[in-house]
C-alpha cells in the first residue's frame, strides 16, 4: 500500500463514475512512481465490489484525453479477442475502463486534476519484482502475447503520451542540456556518473539506426514491462491481463524486451544504495528469452532483433539511468523521490547494472542462439 492519502474531496470524484452501489472506502494502493492510486470499495446486493481509481500526473502526461483514447481503443480490442478466443468469463478479466455517468473514459476534479476508474481485476495479484525464473517466464510471455493482440488494432497510429518516450537519443540530449544548466549546482559531485554517461554515448543511436535503415520495424508496445504490470491469476501464477497502459503507444518491441530484461533480470532494487550489488542474473535473462520467444510475438521477430534482445537490456539501463541523471541535475521534478539523493541512487544502479551486461553479453547471445534452435 502506498503512504499517499485519499483526498478530501474524493467523494466527489466517486460521484462522477459509473461504478455499481454505495461507496464504503479509499485507500491509497500500489507503489507507482507517477500517477496517485486507491483502492475503492462498494457495498452491492451481492456483496463487496472493488475498483481502482487513479489521478493521471497530467503534469507528465500533458494530453490525457489523448492517453485515454489509446487506453479506450487497447482494452476494447484486447477484451474483444480475448472475449472470442477464451469466453466471457476469461473477458471479464481483461483490463475495463469504468466510463463515467456521462460515458466518458476520465472526469476532471475541482482542482483540474484527471481521474479514471477501472474494475478490480479479482482472483489475481501483482508482485513488485521476480523472484523465481516462472515468474519471469510467465512475464515476458504475456508482454509478447499482448504485442501480438495488438498487431491488427485498427483506427491509425496511437497518440504519443510522452513524445520520444524511449527515443534514447533525445533522451541524451535532454541529459546534455542538464549538465550544461546545472541548474541546482549538482554536476560537479556526480562528474564520475556525466563521465560514465558521456562515455557510451554511441549506444543512444544503434536501434533508432537500424529504425531507419528498415532492419527492425515499429509496433504497438507497452514501453513499461515490469512484472507488476502484470496481473497473476491466485491459484495457478499464470498471467491474466497486463495492465499500466498510460505509456502504450508506438515503439520498438525490443524497448519492451530490454525493459523487462532491465528490471526482472537484475540482481537488486533500481534503489539500492549499494550500486554494486546490480548486476544481470542470467538464469532469469534465459527464462525471459524463452518467455519472449515462446510468445506469439516470437514468430514475427527477425533476425536483427533476436541479436539485439541482449543489447536491449543494456540499453533501457543506460536510458533509465540518464533519465535517473538528468531528474537529479534538474532539481527532482519528475520522479518521486524518498531522499535527496534518490535518484542519484538510481542512476547508479542503472550504470553498474550496464557494466554488469557489457561483462556478459557473450553469455547472453548465446543464450538467445540456444533458445531460439
Amino acid at each position: 500500500m502506498s503512504n499517499t492519502p485519499v483526498p478530501v474531496d474524493f467523494s466527489e470524484v466517486f460521484a462522477a463514475f459509473a461504478t455499481e452501489g454505495a461507496f464504503v472506502s479509499a485507500a491509497a494502493y500500489g507503489s507507482g512512481h507517477i500517477n496517485e492510486t486507491y483502492l475503492v470499495v462498494t457495498n452491492t446486493a451481492r456483496g463487496p465490489r472493488r475498483y481502482v481509481f487513479q489521478k493521471v500526473n497530467h503534469r507528465i502526461f500533458k494530453n490525457v484525453p489523448a492517453l485515454m483514447e489509446n487506453v479506450r481503443r487497447v482494452t476494447e480490442h484486447i477484451r474483444a479477442k480475448v472475449r472470442a478466443s477464451e469466453g466471457e468469463a476469461a473477458a471479464r478479466r481483461a483490463l475495463t475502463i469504468v466510463p463515467t455517468r456521462d460515458g466518458r473514459t476520465f472526469t476532471q476534479d475541482a482542482g483540474g486534476g484527471y481521474w479514471r476508474a477501472y474494475d478490480f481485476v479479482e482472483g489475481s495479484h501483482t508482485v513488485d519484482r521476480v523472484e523465481t525464473e516462472a515468474q519471469a517466464r510467465v512475464a515476458a510471455r504475456a508482454f509478447g502475447d499482448f504485442q501480438a493482440q495488438l498487431a491488427d488494432l485498427p483506427g491509425g497510429r496511437l497518440h504519443e503520451t510522452i513524445p520520444n518516450f524511449h527515443h534514447t537519443r533525445s533522451r541524451f540530449e535532454t541529459f546534455r542540456g542538464a549538465v550544461t544548466a546545472d541548474a541546482v549546482k549538482r554536476a560537479a559531485e556526480v562528474r564520475a556518473e556525466i563521465d560514465f554517461a558521456f562515455s557510451r554515448e554511441a549506444d543512444a543511436d544503434v536501434l533508432l539506426s537500424r529504425l531507419a535503415r528498415g532492419e527492425v520495424s515499429e509496433r504497438v508496445t507497452h514501453n513499461d514491462t515490469k512484472i507488476n504490470n502484470v496481473m497473476l491469476d491466485d491459484a495457478t501464477g499464470r498471467a491474466v491481463t497486463v495492465i499500466d497502459l498510460d505509456t502504450i503507444m508506438p515503439g520498438l518491441p525490443l524497448y519492451d524486451f530490454g525493459e523487462m530484461m532491465r528490471t526482472s533480470a537484475s540482481s537488486t532494487f533500481e534503489d539500492d544504495p549499494v550500486a554494486e550489488n546490480m548486476k544481470v542474473r542470467l538464469p532469469l535473462f534465459r527464462a525471459l528469452v524463452e518467455g519472449y520467444l515462446g510468445s506469439a510475438v516470437g514468430g514475427v521477430l527477425n533476425a536483427v532483433e533476436r541479436d539485439h534482445l541482449g543489447f536491449a537490456g543494456k540499453l533501457m539501463a543506460y536510458e533509465n539511468g540518464i533519465r535517473f541523471l538528468t531528474d537529479y541535475l534538474q532539481g527532482d521534478t519528475y520522479y518521486k523521490i524518498k531522499h535527496p539523493r534518490h535518484n542519484l541512487e538510481r542512476c547508479r544502479t542503472q550504470f553498474a547494472l550496464v557494466r554488469s551486461i557489457e561483462v556478459e553479453m557473450d553469455a547472453m547471445r548465446k543464450i538467445v542462439e540456444e533458445v531460439s534452435k
